[in-house]
């Protein structure tokens, strides 16, 4: 097994923080999405219901 040097492993970590960046916007994009949805579908009867 090779060994990484200290230049490949500093490349390596930046790449994954980048991509577990890049997977939380992308996560996050998409439950606002659902809420969104949820809200369009329900309408604005929402606003109207007993407490």
């Amino acid at each position: 097994m090779s060994e990484m040097s200290a230049e490949q492993i500093e490349e390596l970590k930046k790449r994954r923080r980048k991509r577990s960046i890049a997977l939380g916007i992308v996560l996050g994009a998409l439950a606002i999405l659902f809420y969104a949805v949820t809200i369009v579908k329900i309408g604005p009867a929402i606003f109207q219901r007993p407490l």
